[in-house]
Formats: structure tokens, C-alpha cells, sequence
């Protein structure tokens, strides 16, 4: 009886601070704010082939990393400095250690990657390949576009699996895209497919790649997004940096072929011109025009930026990647709009089997209505507002109905006494 009548009085408590509140009643709808437009340079007209058609957008892939992310426009923290002017159409920079994204433009709008896709054959088949294993160049290998970037290999050249990766992150070598992807998943076209795996592992669900090397292909695109992602799995990875600092390397001769050695030089001028640099990749087709992604260290931070869809003139792509870093370098430690998300966390989200930790989350309990319900969620919240009264007034009728218990105890005590 005692607990009926105080879980009574406390639900009479609780109906009395609560504001009345309709059981039906629907938030406010606000408008979406505009998005702020992107600091655009001027750029000069190039004629280039029509653009393909991008998929469809996703609404649940383009706010991966976080809501704000969701914009064709700029997203900045609140009180940043603006950005540089820059000619690319999508960029990005983060954080490489805590995954922050400091600041973004269309960080999810579709782009074509060209050679910055190299990273993610790296990403995909660096651990996988010995770099002290030597092997044999096929023609299949040397089968790429007339003119394109290429290291110079010899169909029946031998060369180490390091030499591989150093020619195609110095001198962005198609040919030697070909025999990674080759050597590490059997052929040239399941390399791609395994590229394609790991950009899904990855989170990098707006990329598709379809040649190993970034020369263009049907459907393949990526984002400012996903190559941040990509990149801070390449920067992880020890061998890597080390490749990516490389300035030079010597490709070994052919004496079976009676070809001589040649040295190569890396292509990209931020490790010579932005003190700080780890590296990064450069890119270029005439369908994506320029793409970059460079990454440094100051002050005990590291950061990545990647661009898409930029031009060399009036800025090369390097330097508008440094003039974003820069940018980044400037703002505060704790600035975000977003985060990159770690590899295999959306698979884990959508499907968490039983007895993981996902699956063991508790999950939210039904939405409160009616005045009590307003009051226990709003105390819920940790709204001292409602807190503070409906503790008072708690205690004042608890302690009154306390008193009313002690009255009566000594009542049935006097009356016991005097039947005895």
C-alpha cells in the first residue's frame, strides 16, 4: 500500500512540472539552410569530353562521415576563416590521426579520380605483394593508352615489386598499375575487382573503380570523401610513407634485352616545395582534368586534402592542395564538421550479428507522450529547469507522506499500550 501511494505521488509530481504537451504534437518544421557556395578561382576554358552521367545519389551515402556533409556547398566549423579560392570542383581536408573532417566542398558530389585511383590499388595490394619478389613484365601489362603516364617497362623485364610501387607513386605508371594488379589478384581485372572490395571495406561507397591505373573507364567515379579515406589507409601504412617521400629511384636495367637502367623522379612538387610534406598522389586525364591528394605534418597534426576537377591555370593542383592545408594548419585542434569513418563501420552498422557489441546496444525506448512524458524526457535531457522543481516538490510530498506513516505508527503504538 505504502509503494502504491508514493509511485502515486510521484507520478502526480511529475504530471504537475511537466508542460502539457498534445500525445500527437509534431516538432517545428524548420527550412534547411542554404549552402554556402564554394570559393571558386577563375579558371581558363578547356574543351574536354562530355562528362558521364553520375549514379544517382544516395541520401544515406552522401551524409557517411556526418550530416554536414551532406551538401553540394561549402561546409566549414563555425568562426573559420573562408578557404582559399581554389579551381577544383569538390575538395576536402581531415585530420589523418582522428579522422576529423575540418572542412569540405560537395565533399560527396561524384568526380572522376584519374591517377589518384593508384592509391587505392596501393591500399588494396600493398601488404599483399612482397616488394623483394622479381617478376616478369607480360605485354598484357604494357597494355595501356597511347600517351598516357607510364614508367617505361619491357615486355620480359624483370623487376622488384618495390620498383613496381615506386614507379607507379613517382611517375604514376599505368604499365606498372597493370602488373601490380596482376600480380596481386591474378590478372589486371580482378585487381580491379579487389579494389573495388576495398573501397567498400573501406567506407568509400561512392567509388568504383574500372582500370587499376585511373585511366578512365565507364562508371568509374569517386569523391572528395572517399579519397580521404583512401588515403588515410595508404598513410597508415609504413611502407607507403616511405614510398611516397621517395624523390628518386633508379629502374634497373635489362641486360637479357640489352636496355640500360634510367632513373625516375617523383612528380609530385609538394615533397620538394611544402615543408612538412608525407606525399600524396597526383592526377590528370582530359575527362577528370586535374586531381590531388597531398598530405603534411606541423605542429604535431597530420593532414590530408583531396581535390577533384581542377585546373592547372591560374593554380597547379599541388598548390591549391598546399593553400588547403594551409588552411586546415590554421584552425583550431578541436574544429570538425564530420568525421571519416574506419574501415568495416558501416558493414558493422548495418549488419551486426548476434553477440556483438553492435547487436548488443541497447535499443531506444519508445518515444514519450503526454505531460509526463515531456517532463521525464526533458529531465532525461538534464534539464535543470524541470529538474529542480520536480526534485522539491518530490521531497516536500514525500516527506509529508513520511510524516503522515510516523503519525500513525504512533498511534497504533498508544492505542497497543492501552489494550494491554
Amino acid at each position: 500500500m505504502r509503494a502504491r501511494a508514493l509511485a502515486a505521488t510521484t507520478v502526480l509530481a511529475l504530471l504537475v512540472t511537466g508542460a502539457p504537451a498534445p500525445a500527437h504534437a509534431a516538432p517545428p518544421v524548420t527550412a534547411a539552410p542554404a549552402a554556402a557556395p564554394c570559393p571558386r578561382l577563375p579558371a581558363p576554358k578547356v574543351t574536354r569530353p562530355p562528362r558521364p552521367t553520375p549514379p544517382p545519389p544516395v541520401p544515406e551515402e552522401q551524409a557517411v562521415g556526418g550530416d554536414a556533409l551532406a551538401t553540394a556547398g561549402l561546409v566549414a566549423a563555425p568562426g573559420s576563416p573562408a578557404p582559399p579560392a581554389v579551381t577544383a570542383t569538390t575538395w576536402l581536408v581531415a585530420d589523418l590521426d582522428t579522422g576529423a573532417v575540418l572542412g569540405a566542398c560537395g565533399p560527396h558530389e561524384y568526380g572522376i579520380p584519374a591517377s589518384t585511383q593508384k592509391l587505392l590499388l596501393a591500399a588494396t595490394l600493398l601488404n599483399r605483394l612482397d616488394p623483394k619478389q622479381v617478376a616478369t613484365a607480360t605485354r598484357a601489362d604494357l597494355d595501356i593508352e597511347r600517351g598516357s603516364s607510364a614508367v617505361g617497362l619491357l615486355v620480359g623485364g624483370r623487376y622488384p615489386v618495390e620498383t613496381l610501387w615506386l614507379g607507379l607513386l613517382l611517375q604514376s605508371g599505368n604499365d606498372a598499375a597493370n602488373m601490380l594488379a596482376r600480380l596481386g589478384a591474378g590478372s589486371a581485372r580482378a585487381g580491379v575487382a579487389e579494389m573495388n572490395a576495398e573501397a567498400h571495406r573501406l567506407g568509400a561507397r561512392q567509388t568504383h573503380a574500372a582500370t587499376p591505373s585511373g585511366l578512365d573507364g565507364p562508371g568509374q567515379f569517386t569523391s572528395a570523401y572517399d579519397l580521404a579515406l583512401i588515403a588515410r589507409a595508404c598513410f597508415a601504412d609504413a611502407r607507403f610513407r616511405q614510398y611516397a617521400l621517395t624523390e628518386r629511384t633508379q629502374i634497373p636495367a635489362q641486360p637479357a634485352l640489352k636496355k640500360g637502367g634510367f632513373q625516375i623522379q617523383n612528380e609530385n612538387q609538394l615533397i620538394y616545395r611544402y615543408p612538412g610534406a608525407l606525399g600524396g598522389k597526383t592526377g590528370f586525364t582530359e575527362l577528370a582534368r586535374h586531381s590531388y591528394v597531398g598530405a603534411a605534418q606541423r605542429g604535431g597534426r597530420r593532414l590530408v586534402v583531396t581535390l577533384l576537377g581542377a585546373e592547372s591555370r591560374p593554380v597547379r593542383g599541388w598548390q591549391q592542395g598546399g593553400q588547403l592545408l594551409d588552411w586546415g594548419f590554421s584552425l583550431p585542434r578541436d574544429a570538425s564538421v564530420g568525421r571519416l569513418v574506419d574501415p568495416g563501420e558501416l558493414d558493422a552498422e548495418r549488419v551486426a550479428p548476434s553477440g556483438s557489441p553492435a547487436a548488443a546496444r541497447p535499443t531506444p525506448p519508445p518515444e514519450w507522450r503526454g505531460p509526463a512524458g515531456t517532463a521525464l524526457r526533458r529531465m532525461a535531457d538534464g534539464d535543470w529547469q524541470v529538474i529542480v522543481p520536480a526534485a522539491g516538490l518530490l521531497a516536500l510530498i514525500v516527506g509529508g507522506f513520511a510524516a503522515v506513516v510516523v503519525a500513525r505508527r504512533g498511534r497504533s503504538r498508544r492505542a497497543g499500550r492501552r489494550r494491554a
